[in-house]
């Protein structure tokens, strides 16, 4: 069945949020969405998000049986990847236009996401010139609900080699600004060497040793999560 183009004029703004969250919680993770997770990223009581996903249900966004896993239909995957959208580009152009560091777009996004008109959004589109991915290289999905996601591994669970960053997850502010004082950016190449023991200026014993731009690096345990990379050209054994 084809899916309307979706108008997020159509809905809350709270109903933006939550179907976009979900969806979210999934692009990077086979974890299951529940009440509690969605409680946890959106900052609200577990009663709160009871009530909001049986309202979103009762529309036709969601799937959920009690205690079970949330899901989204595919209306309601269709404003998630709309709002996505948004969000990605929006954020694109506060670094891009506006100077903006990666570290502070998210929140900014988050309020004009909901306010700005698909004409704005089209043309910061082009402006642009058709991004594909945004500042931390989540891809930014097409105008018909596309998105070119690329085969991404955290640094954390590769092995030796040489990797090219393809992502940095934002969701924490401070392992961006780690990320970008050790010049670890978007397309840096990677040579994991090792795990080793806790290194000075580490905060865990599983470090993941790396070379980048020349630089021995000793990465947190919460650096080497958030920093997805693609193969590269694989070191010789």
């Amino acid at each position: 069945m084809r899916v309307p183009r979706p108008d997020p004029a159509d809905l809350t703004a709270v109903t933006q949020d939550y179907l976009k969250v979900i969806w979210t919680a999934r692009e990077w993770s086979d974890d299951p969405v529940t009440t509690k997770m969605l409680a946890e990223r959106l900052g609200v009581g577990a009663p709160t998000v009871s009530e909001t996903v049986r309202r979103l249900r009762d529309q036709g966004l969601v799937e959920h049986a009690p205690y079970g896993r949330i899901e989204l239909t595919a209306a309601g995957r269709a404003h998630a990847v709309a709002m996505v959208r948004r969000h990605r580009l929006i954020e694109t152009f506060l670094v891009q236009e506006l100077g903006y560091g990666w570290d502070e777009v998210h929140d900014e996004a988050e309020v004009l996401e909901h306010a700005a008109s698909d004409l704005m959004i089209e043309r910061i589109d082009a402006r642009l010139g058709r991004p594909t991915r945004d500042p931390h290289g989540d891809p930014i999905p097409t105008a018909d609900g596309q998105v070119p996601s690329p085969p991404a591994r955290p640094l954390a669970e590769v092995g030796p080699g040489e990797w090219v960053v393809a992502r940095v997850s934002d969701a924490d502010p401070e392992v961006l600004r780690f990320c970008a004082a050790a010049g670890i950016g978007l397309d840096a190449r990677a040579v994991v060497l090792e795990r080793g023991p806790n290194q000075p200026g580490t905060t865990t014993s599983d470090a993941v040793h790396v070379v980048i731009a020349g630089h021995a690096l000793a990465l947190p345990a919460a650096v080497a999560a958030a920093v997805w990379a693609v193969p590269g050209r694989r070191s010789s054994p």
